[in-house]
């Protein structure tokens, strides 16, 4: 096998944890580079320097593999809405933060992103459920937010969550396929104002 560029040499010995997150810093790349089905196990394994028996004793095949990290990009992102909306008890800050958190996650290193929300593997359940979870837990979080500061029931806070939370997504997606044409503190201000002039205008409550 002809070895990649970005292949690291064998033979380091790691503790346990520390090796798992070197070969799913290897398996984000490929499978960001290849997409799920183009990735190779051999091509994980070369690229984190150890052999493919290593690799299998830490994950038992390449679904296994693509789960773990999408387990640990999913709480990434679902842990910065939290982070963003805790951040502030200003509602309008809260709705900026919140946005920011989704220009952050699509434009920080590695495009672990690209698993979250553009996998090629979404009709596969276990993929799908987690992909819906990003989407839930984010939109959980803000609608407990919107229902304890306006008159809104349970199930009108939710759909104004997920409304938010889709706008962000695709909006940070779009805004980073345009190159960043315009600076991300910008565009996140201009996002931010467009979600508060509609969620400004629910009254509050208390």
């Amino acid at each position: 096998m002809t070895a990649t560029p970005d292949a690291k040499p064998r033979g380091t010995r790691l503790p346990r944890m520390a090796r798992r997150r070197q070969l799913l810093s290897a398996a984000q790349e490929v499978f960001v580079e290849n997409g799920y089905h183009a990735a190779a196990m051999d091509e994980i394994a070369e690229r984190a320097g150890v052999s493919k028996p290593v690799l299998y004793q830490h994950f038992p095949g390449k679904l296994e593999l693509y789960l773990a990290l999408l387990d640990l990009h999913v709480d990434d992102m679902v842990s910065r809405c939290r982070q963003a909306l805790e951040s502030t008890t200003d509602n309008k800050q809260r709705v900026q933060a919140a946005i920011g958190a989704f220009f952050d996650f699509v434009s920080s290193q590695g495009e672990a992103f690209r698993l979250v929300f553009e996998s090629d593997l979404r009709n596969v359940a276990p993929v799908r459920q987690r992909m819906e979870r990003s989407l839930h837990e984010s939109a959980e979080a803000i609608s407990r937010v919107i229902q304890e500061d306006t008159g809104c029931s349970s199930d009108e806070a939710h759909l104004l969550g997920v409304g938010l939370v889709g706008m962000a997504e695709v909006s940070a997606r779009y805004w980073l396929s345009s190159h960043g044409s315009i600076p991300k503190e910008a565009a996140t201000q201009l996002m931010a104002r467009l979600a508060w002039r509609g969620i400004s205008g629910f009254p509050r409550t208390g």
